[in-house]
């Protein structure tokens, strides 16, 4: 097992999702704004452990592993904590993870064939929205005239329009990839 410190990262993030739970639980001013800003380090993480394994070619098999599993098991985390606390609405976090796990299978499946699948635009969006929306909900402050609650609750549907279109885009991909394989 390579431990490098891309992966080490990676670890990290999943070590901080119990803690990102313990806190989120109980909401309250000061828990739920430790919850949003331990939630906002560990998906700032994806970015840094993914960027250093490129920069000093470190990216290894359990990178590989790791990497997806860490974030599914992050954003699965924070749409749980959401449901429970009524923040968010099961059936659309349950469009939100069908997707990741349709997904996730399909690239399975493309991998076993020899087939990449790499993440695109729409997919980043996606989780963009999806940690925004998490950490906008937790939170759920006024300012002023703004409920970032509400807002939050709007960038939620974004990110479930973004989640099935995205998903779609990976199917149409993969349906061409493997009639482009079958042509040639």
């Amino acid at each position: 097992m390579n431990l490098n410190l891309p992966n080490t990262i990676t670890l990290g993030r999943i070590l901080l999702i119990p803690l990102f739970v313990f806190l989120a639980y109980e909401p309250g001013p000061w828990r739920s704004f430790w919850a949003a800003v331990v939630f906002l380090i560990a998906a700032l993480t994806d970015l840094l452990d993914g960027y250093l394994a490129r920069k000093h070619n470190q990216v290894t098999a359990l990178g590989k592993l790791l990497d997806p599993v860490a974030d599914k098991l992050l954003t699965l985390a924070g749409f749980v904590m959401l449901v429970d606390q009524g923040l968010a609405a099961a059936w659309i976090v349950i469009i939100i993870l069908g997707r990741e796990v349709a997904i996730t299978g399909l690239r399975a499946i493309a991998a076993a064939e020899g087939l990449v699948m790499p993440a695109d635009e729409w997919g980043k969006w996606k989780t963009v929205t999806q940690i925004t929306a998490i950490i906008m909900l937790i939170l759920g402050w006024r300012f002023w005239i703004f409920d970032v609650g509400v807002i939050g609750t709007w960038v939620l549907w974004v990110s479930t329009v973004l989640a099935v279109y995205s998903g779609a885009r990976y199917g149409v991909a993969y349906l061409n990839a493997v009639r482009e394989r079958q042509g040639s």
